[in-house]
């Protein structure tokens, strides 16, 4: 067995952070951060797999389920919610939960993500089967809510996958398609919600959108699907429906109404057109 390196844990490489200036301490944490992309870099590979596999399972009606912890949990959360506006999809497509439930979101929720059977039981209130993905998120790849989920997950004939920042975790060693990114110590000794948090957000970006591509929510570049829920993103519609169609101003905006959505008012031009 490989034996874990805990890098989350190890000593910031500065010292005395209570004494820097504010100059110091921005500067200092800038300088970690440029480091996270690189790490991530080098994750691509897993990344590429997970995404393939997830791509596989949802055109086949399965969803996309994040389980985790803390900062790990509220940026799955974060990741899932942001699906629906962005790509126009149902809200049952990308789920995320959080130990200890939604108070959790806002509240740190005492030994919540200690309960190795509780993520489980979260997932069942969704019927979960096997066309499903379930990926476990935390930074130090230990956490037991997530553990706890990915193991019966897999027990249960479902796809598994994990975003990590230590190496050999006994997270990863649960997933099917792990994917470690391994950031170094945090500017703060432990302090995940940094450089950790970071890369788990830079991973989840690269999953979702990926995903929503290539399971055709996004047409050339732009959101096409997306929800057109105020002033800014109607104007935005508008202008892809001119850019895509040589309608005016008014006339788009016109379509787009009808339709309430820029890949219909699009298609219908189209199709009146050929």
């Amino acid at each position: 067995m490989i034996k874990m390196v805990r890098v989350t844990e190890k000593e910031s490489n500065y010292q005395d952070l209570d004494k820097m200036s504010v100059n110091e301490l921005l500067t200092s944490m800038n300088k970690e951060d440029k480091t996270v992309p690189l790490a991530v870099e080098q994750a691509i590979p897993q990344l590429e797999a997970l995404v393939k596999i997830t791509v596989e399972k949802m055109k086949k009606g399965g969803r996309l389920f994040y389980i985790g912890a803390g900062t790990s949990g509220r940026l799955g959360i974060l990741d899932a919610s942001e699906c629906p506006p962005t790509f126009g999809v149902p809200f049952d497509w990308v789920i995320g939960l959080i130990a200890g439930g939604d108070t959790a979101i806002r509240k740190a929720v005492e030994f919540a993500e200690d309960d190795m059977e509780q993520a489980w039981k979260d997932m069942e209130e969704y019927d979960v089967d096997e066309n499903d993905v379930i990926i476990g998120i935390a930074a130090s790849g230990t956490t037991p809510y997530v553990i706890g989920g990915l193991r019966r997950a897999n027990a249960e004939g479902l796809v598994t996958g994990c975003v990590v920042c230590n190496s050999s975790s006994p997270i990863a060693e649960e997933a099917q398609y792990p994917v470690e990114v391994i950031v170094g110590p945090e500017f703060v000794t432990g302090s995940t919600r940094l450089k950790s948090g970071t890369a788990q957000k830079l991973v989840l970006n690269m999953l979702s959108t990926s995903v929503m591509i290539q399971l055709g929510r996004v047409k050339g570049n732009k959101m096409v699907d997306m929800q057109l829920s105020n002033i800014k993103l109607v104007a935005r519609g508008v202008r892809m429906v001119m850019e895509e169609t040589g309608l005016d101003q008014e006339a788009a905006s016109a379509l787009l109404e009808r339709y309430g959505n820029v890949r219909k008012a699009i298609e219908s031009y189209q199709s009146l057109k050929s």
